[in-house]
């Protein structure tokens, strides 16, 4: 995993992107935030499960469908189910020791309650 500050590279709203193997940062400040590394290691993971370019496939794809399913982009990116498994566990800082493989199809459905 390669840490890159680059600032203009990340689109407006969010702190950073995962393009295996780099994690490119909006700021510096946030190599040493280990939450958020954390949350990026995870997109790393799932990115080498599905062989890089089907990952970033389907993460469109699913971004799509959630847009037309919430018809709202923010909603849409945080209910993608990449996004909700990084987001879920990205306080546990040994989640990538435990995590099944392909573990974020757990988190396709919605939860209804």
């Amino acid at each position: 995993m390669f840490l890159i500050v680059a600032k203009y590279l990340i689109p407006k709203g969010y702190s950073g992107m995962t393009v295996f193997p780099f994690v490119f940062l909006k700021h510096s400040a946030d190599k040493v935030n280990v939450v958020f590394v954390n949350h990026e290691k995870i997109h790393l993971r799932q990115q080498l499960e599905l062989l890089i370019i089907p990952f970033f496939i389907w993460y469109f794809l699913e971004f799509f469908f959630r847009l037309a399913q919430y018809r709202n982009a923010n909603l849409a990116y945080r209910n993608i189910s990449f996004e909700r498994e990084a987001y879920d566990n990205e306080s546990n800082l040994v989640y990538l020791k435990e995590r099944s493989f392909l573990r974020f199809l757990n988190y396709i459905r919605l939860k209804t309650s």
